[in-house]
């Protein structure tokens, strides 16, 4: 399975800030849409991630708020980007290595969109099941062997 059959099912919905936005903005952003990731996009290029993690960690550095930051000063400007023809597995690597919980697909310079650790796992785990279900619907099927005629 590849990145593209993921971005396929998930759908084409993906949401962007600039690094000028102010962080308690793109933070609502965030709740508004109960999203944990946003594309950081600027002229057109990616130039970062925001996740929840950048957010929590200013809120701690802040006291409990924000204050006037924009996203550029907290977000990771070099985010792991991955392509349409990344195969799962390779996914699951690089996010279980990095601790990565979301990452931009790219095709060349263009974003396709962002997956995150629960599209992969959902991912898996519905092939699984329909590999599960071949598997008993083939064993159900099983043609009974015949005694041998003497």
């Amino acid at each position: 399975m590849k990145v593209s059959e993921i971005l396929q099912v998930k759908g084409e919905i993906l949401y962007t800030v600039t690094p000028d936005m102010p962080l308690v903005q793109a933070a609502a952003t965030m709740a508004e849409k109960d999203i944990g990731s946003l594309v950081v996009m600027e002229y057109g290029d990616l130039v970062g991630m925001l996740t929840f993690r950048e957010v929590i960690k200013e809120l701690h550095a802040g006291g409990g708020t924000l204050g006037n930051g924009t996203v550029r000063k907290v977000m990771d400007d070099s985010p792991i980007t991955v392509t349409p023809d990344t195969e799962v597995n390779e996914v699951r690597r690089i996010m279980l290595e990095k601790h990565a919980r979301y990452l931009p697909v790219m095709n060349a310079r263009t974003l396709l969109g962002v997956i995150s650790f629960y599209d992969v796992a959902k991912a898996v785990l519905e092939a699984q099941s329909f590999e599960n279900r071949m598997l008993k619907a083939y064993i159900r099927d099983w043609p009974a062997e015949q005694a041998a005629e003497d």
